[in-house]
């Protein structure tokens, strides 16, 4: 079995496991959902962004210092425009986040589905918890972006979930005839996303089924071992690291877990903007590898 569908079992395996416990026990209180999701994204989700020095290499042909430098200045650049946004636009920040948040998604998909699938099955991981747990969401767009801005973004996921719901068991059925793990990762999404609640939905998602997946792709890409990996992603998830608290001192004096919401979405759509200007490029030519530069980073 390929590491991608076992990595695909694993998934399936926890959203059925999160969904079952979701539909038995009452919602985690929100501290310990905030600690447990809180831990979950940074420890497992965000490492995969670091990886992003790997398709610089290869899209890029960086092989000086100054050529690695303009590099990260500009991807420094492009996630201050995203926290600007975040300052003085804050419900365009909430709109654009959201609808790059599906775009990326739909790369999880496996090859060979069409774009209106992709768009189906990135689009369940935001649009769906809004068919039954939309006054939570609300709460944690409010303490995001503000009560004026949160409001008619969740009556807008609202009004689109009942259809994007019919639309994505339409396509598990679709995915039967042609595969039927691929159908099942598609059932485990959407029973995640209508039961669990929003945070958690997403955490389990992204650190179980986004972030591991891109980071074997990368493998499969780079062509690298993990410790090669693992190598090239301690000086960004240090910067990370440092930026964030950095973020956190910053940041208007406000309760803990609004304080906490804000350093983390904010943080992931700073650094989704850059991470997608590179991903994107190479999941649209089918993860195939051009000819890569001899040399990392300095």
């Amino acid at each position: 079995m390929s590491p991608l569908r076992l990595q695909g079992f694993i998934f399936i395996a926890l959203a059925l496991t999160a969904t079952v416990f979701s539909l038995l026990l009452a919602p985690m209180a929100a501290p310990y959902e905030w600690l447990l999701a809180f831990g979950l994204i940074v420890l497992l989700g965000v490492p995969h962004g670091a990886l992003d020095p790997l398709f610089a290499q290869a899209l890029l042909k960086l092989n000086s210092r100054t050529a690695w430098l303009g590099f990260v200045a500009l991807y420094l650049l492009l996630a201050a425009w995203v926290v600007v946004l975040w300052w003085y636009l804050p419900l365009v920040f909430l709109i654009v986040f959201l609808a790059v948040s599906i775009l990326h998604f739909s790369g999880d998909l496996a090859a060979g589905a069409t774009f209106s699938e992709r768009l189906v099955y990135g689009g369940a991981v935001v649009v769906l918890p809004a068919l039954w747990h939309a006054a939570e969401l609300t709460r944690l767009f409010s303490q995001l972006v503000g009560l004026s801005a949160a409001v008619p973004v969740v009556a807008a996921l609202q009004f689109v979930a009942l259809p994007w719901l019919l639309a994505l068991l339409l396509l598990v059925l679709r995915s039967c005839r042609r595969d039927g793990l691929l159908a099942m990762e598609i059932m485990a999404v959407g029973s995640l996303t209508l039961t669990a609640t929003p945070l958690l939905c997403f955490a389990i998602y992204f650190c179980t089924m986004h972030s591991p997946r891109h980071i074997l792709r990368t493998q499969l890409y780079a062509g690298v071992a993990p410790r090669r990996m693992a190598l090239v992603a301690v000086l960004p998830l240090l910067a990370v690291l440092v930026l964030s608290v950095l973020g956190w001192y910053l940041l208007p004096p406000s309760s803990t877990d609004e304080r906490m919401l804000k350093l983390l979405f904010v943080t992931l759509a700073a650094l989704t903007l850059p991470h997608m200007v590179l991903v994107e490029r190479v999941r649209f030519s089918g993860w195939q590898r051009p000819a890569v530069a001899s040399s990392m980073p300095p």
